[in-house]
């Protein structure tokens, strides 16, 4: 299955470059159907669109309060709400690119971008955004980096929501009580961790995410630890790089000495209830969870604090994908499926939006609202991000195969890595392998 569907994908980059604008005349034509080649219409601006949420249940209430605005100010359009589930996003719109159904907008994040553009999927958003009140409104760089992810021509796909930020969630009060310092450093980590573990009583130091989404969190611990500041050494990736297989292999260590046993089949959501309602002193995750941490331990008992220092002394971690909205080709009311985009990342409800989600908003108006400086991770993650102490290691959002390869292709490896079944080393240097052919392979469609 996963070989059927990144041939695919390579076939559709070369059908893009190519300068075609339908996958296959016979499969995909303009027939109605909402599949990847069909051109869509503009439509009337006005009756019913269809919007799939790609993190399903988690913004769910939002979502569904936005669309009520949005709904009251635009009488003439109703908006049909699809949760999906972030897992499973990926696998639908792709079934659907190949086989119709298609809705008119959805969500797009820079991780999942290529893919879909590569596919010719997505309509081009630049000019939308030059004639729409949206223009000048936004963070340069969270749409830069959309272009950038969006296959390499600098065509705009996707507009930005939100941007997020790893954090270090930790237990002041299991700290205060064992006497630990910050852990601000990664020999700090790996001291709390070791000192607030009581197997016997069902206390851990960490929760190391094993299930879905964890190779972004393990490359995150990998490349904070061994300084590293580039994914690339020329065309070669540095993921196996031996100071990477060594960092790996101590955090991998973690699993079953100081965390629970279930962590191998943690999601983020299993992961962040196991967190919220246990006695387990630190979780890596994002800004997202923020208010669910609030929620279930009050402001009291945790901090969120950025990614910790290396031995070098600087702070280096891997980029987080800016999420935003697109507008599938396909559809037949593009006119009315833009104008949700406009609306949900207007000032006001991108704020609401990302108050709710605890990210950093993309509209710069929504950005100077009073309550990213109460949410102190967001405060700090936003500084860490502007004041010099963070290197950014830009993940290569820009390869189609970059989001199977770094989840269907390896996350069961790294479970085989967390179990002892699996060198790091093996594991990295088979995703190295992985990486290296995807980067030749696009240099070579992209000039």
């Amino acid at each position: 299955m996963k070989i059927s569907i990144r041939r695919s994908r390579r076939a559709a980059i070369a059908v893009a470059l190519g300068s075609v604008l339908a996958l296959t005349a016979t499969a995909c034509g303009d027939d109605g159907s909402g599949s990847g080649g069909d051109k869509g219409d503009e439509g009337s601006g006005k009756g019913k669109i269809v919007f799939w949420d790609n993190n399903g249940g988690v913004r769910t209430d939002i979502w569904k309060e936005i669309i009520a605005d949005f709904q009251k100010a635009n009488p003439d359009i109703k908006v049909e709400y699809v949760g999906i589930a972030s897992t499973e996003y990926q696998s639908k719109v792709d079934t659907a690119i190949q086989g119709g159904g298609l809705p008119d907008v959805g969500g797009v994040g820079a991780a999942m971008l290529a893919g879909f553009s590569a596919q010719n999927a997505l309509e081009p958003l630049d000019s939308r955004l030059s004639k729409s009140s949206l223009n000048g409104k936004l963070n340069e760089d969270m749409v830069g980096v959309l272009k950038a992810a969006g296959g390499g021509d600098g065509t705009l796909y996707s507009i930005p929501t939100s941007a997020n930020n790893g954090v270090l969630y930790y237990r002041t009060d299991l700290f205060k009580k064992a006497g630990l310092d910050e852990p601000t450093t990664w020999d700090k980590f790996y001291e709390a961790a070791d000192k607030l573990t009581d197997a016997k009583k069902n206390e851990f130091g960490y929760t190391i995410r094993g299930g879905a989404g964890s190779i972004a969190q393990a490359l995150d611990a990998m490349y904070g630890q061994s300084g590293i500041t580039s994914f690339w050494n020329g065309d070669k990736t540095t993921v196996n790089d031996p100071k990477n297989v060594a960092a790996l292999e101590k955090y991998a260590a973690l699993y079953k000495k100081v965390t629970p046993a279930a962590d191998l089949n943690n999601d983020f959501t299993k992961m962040v209830a196991q967190w919220d309602s246990g006695t387990i002193g630190m979780l890596n995750h994002n800004l997202g969870s923020y208010q669910d941490h609030v929620k279930a331990l009050g402001v009291d008992k945790f901090r969120g604090i950025p990614q910790p220092i290396g031995a070098s002394g600087k702070r280096v971690q891997v980029s987080n994908p800016v999420d935003g909205m697109g507008v599938f080709k396909s559809s037949k009311n593009k006119d009315a499926a833009w104008k949700f985009i406009e609306f949900a990342t207007s000032a006001a409800e991108n704020s609401k939006f990302n108050k709710a989600a605890g990210q950093v908003p993309s509209n710069n108006d929504a950005a100077k609202d009073a309550w990213i400086s109460e949410a102190e991770p967001t405060k700090l993650a936003a500084a860490a991000l502007t004041d010099g102490s963070t290197t950014i290691v830009q993940l290569p959002y820009y390869l189609p195969d970059w989001n199977t390869i770094s989840k269907a292709d390896n996350e069961p490896n790294f479970q085989k890595v967390l179990l002892g079944d699996m060198s790091a080393k093996d594991f990295l240097d088979t995703m190295a392998d992985q990486l290296n052919k995807a980067q030749a392979e696009w240099k070579e469609q992209n000039g």
